[in-house]
This record gives C-alpha cells, sequence and structure tokens, in this order.
C-alpha cells in the first residue's frame, strides 16, 4: 500500500504536472531545435522549391502511395489469413513476415531511388564512387530480407508446434504399447 503523501507529493511535483520526466522535455526541446535548425538550412536555399518538393511528396503519398500499400497489405492478409484464420477475420500474425522485409525495401528504395533507377546524374562526378550495380544490391538486399523473414517464420512455427508433435508422437506411443 502506498503512503498518501508520498503520492500527493509525486502529483504535485514536475512529473505530476509535465507527466514524464524533466529529461523526457529536456530530450523533446532537443529534438524541435534541431528540427527548426534544419528548416532554417533547408529553406534558406530554394524555398520555392522546398515548398513545391513537400508539396509533391504529400500529394504522391497521399493519392498513390498511401492506396498502393493499403490495398497490398490487405492482399497479403487474405493471402496468409488462409483455411486457419480465426473467426474474428483479425489478420494473421504471420502476415508481419511479409510487412517488415517489405517496409525495409520500400524505404531503401526511396533513399536510393535515383541510383537504383540509375538516374544519379552526378553522383560519380561528386563521389568518385560507381553508380553501377545499385539496382542489383538492391534486390539482393530485398531478396536477403524475405528468405531471412521466411526462415525466422519457419522457426518459429517450427518451435511454436515442436510440443503439440511430441504430444502426438507420445499418444502414438502409448497406443501401440496397449496393442
Amino acid at each position: 500500500m502506498s503512503h498518501p503523501t508520498k503520492d500527493a507529493a509525486q502529483g504535485s511535483g514536475f512529473r505530476g504536472r509535465y507527466g514524464a520526466s524533466p529529461l523526457h522535455l529536456l530530450l523533446t526541446l532537443a529534438c524541435f531545435a534541431l528540427a527548426l535548425y534544419a528548416g532554417i538550412r533547408l529553406l534558406r536555399g530554394d524555398t520555392i522549391g522546398v515548398a513545391i518538393w513537400f508539396v509533391g511528396a504529400a500529394l504522391l503519398h497521399d493519392l498513390v502511395l498511401l492506396p498502393l500499400y493499403s490495398v497490398t497489405d490487405r492482399a497479403a492478409q487474405l493471402i496468409f489469413r488462409g483455411r486457419t484464420a480465426a473467426a474474428g477475420g483479425m489478420p494473421r500474425a504471420s502476415v508481419n513476415y511479409l510487412r517488415v522485409p517489405a517496409f525495409v525495401s520500400g524505404v531503401l528504395f526511396l533513399v536510393w531511388w535515383p541510383l537504383i533507377l540509375r538516374q544519379g546524374g552526378n553522383y560519380t562526378a561528386y563521389t568518385a564512387l560507381s553508380a553501377d550495380g545499385f539496382l542489383a544490391r538492391w534486390l539482393l538486399i530485398t531478396a536477403g530480407l524475405l528468405v531471412t523473414s521466411g526462415i525466422v517464420l519457419l522457426v518459429r512455427t517450427w518451435l511454436r508446434l515442436r510440443p503439440e508433435r511430441d504430444k502426438a508422437r507420445a499418444r502414438e506411443r502409448a497406443r501401440k504399447a496397449t496393442k
């Protein structure tokens, strides 16, 4: 049982008023300061171009990408639901073994798409590195992510079903022993 004066002291202190520790507030303010600094530096050059880029990115996301990955996710849920789906229609957790590698691959594509699609322009001039091979590397990383995710799914399924297999074997041995 807690002490009444201790609870009252916690409620009237910084944590009681703010809802978190002072370190949380400090880190939040530091993040806002960093974002403000980055925004000022970003807008210092081509302000109109940056604004057009942000509006275009928002429209591309909301009008193209969101419907695309929503439909893709629904299709994956239907594929993984299969015959053993719960009656409530809840998606099975196994769909996450497709979602995670697809998300990581999508983020990598968004970051490196100019080089993956060979639209790098002056990449070699700026970095003195070759822009060749990004498509092959991205495809290999995507395949590796999907294979790794599939292996993890198989191992977790095997470990989850092992007690059931052991019980079935024990029942079979007991049945054979009674004959």
